[in-house]
């Protein structure tokens, strides 16, 4: 059995016209393929960000102390978390919640044991929060819980197929690599993930594949180990 942390972006639930919010058909369509691979017999953890609420009051946190920016942010990704797991329950997909900060009622604390547990059981687990402090992003976090979890690759779903020398939303020119290794990443500066996100899975030997979340199927063809996107190792 394959066990994958999917790492989706705040955005990628919101209306491409607005990126803001929660587009039920998107976290619907985004919920069945989830569905469809856990049927499959895969595990599935995900890691969900929180720009589709955040980035709407980045204006005014401008100001703010990082930390508490940062942890406005982090509640950003519980709702994501909740919105998705409400659309996986509505599917018939056992599904947990587990949240860096705690938060009783509406989920699960972070245990890395018992997270692994419901893997093993087949359930869905959603990963809410970040890494519970300041300072990271949810890529880091997405890095972290999928060397935790010990899943077998970490799949980045974007707006683009894959890793580019350059913006291919700005160069008609770019050139899309199908694999590419952490270093190349790391000294060419492609603004794939932080820094710290990409050094967390070089040190832990977790591929990544970045491939385009917002195409229909591309979600369950990556989470079932579709060559889509591009390859890191």
């Amino acid at each position: 059995m394959k066990r994958v942390l999917l790492k989706l972006s705040g955005e990628s639930f919101a209306n491409p016209e607005t990126n803001f919010g929660i587009d039920p058909k998107i976290i619907e369509r985004i919920a069945q393929e989830i569905t469809n691979a856990n049927k499959d017999g895969i595990e599935v953890g995900v890691v969900v960000g929180g720009g589709n609420f955040f980035r709407g009051v980045q204006e005014s946190a401008k100001n703010m102390a990082q930390a508490n920016a940062d942890y406005m942010g982090m509640l950003a990704t519980v709702i994501n978390a909740v919105a998705l797991k409400d659309a996986l329950d509505k599917n018939g997909t056992q599904t947990r919640v587990q949240s860096a900060i705690t938060m009783t009622a509406v989920a699960e604390p972070y245990i890395r044991l018992r997270a692994i547990r419901h893997l093993e059981k087949g359930r869905v687990v959603i990963f809410a929060a970040g890494t519970g402090n300041p300072y990271f992003t949810t890529d880091t976090a997405a890095s972290l819980r999928a060397a935790e979890i010990e899943a077998q690759v970490m799949l980045k779903s974007t707006r683009v197929d894959g890793v580019y020398d350059s913006d291919p939303e700005k160069d008609s020119n770019a050139k899309k690599y199908d694999e590419i290794s952490y270093k190349e990443v790391i000294e060419k500066k492609l603004k794939v993930m932080d820094l710290t996100a990409i050094t967390l899975c070089e040190e832990n030997n977790m591929a990544i594949r970045v491939f385009d979340g917002t195409k229909s199927d591309n979600i369950y063809n990556a989470l079932i180990g579709e060559k889509i996107g591009t390859l890191i190792k």
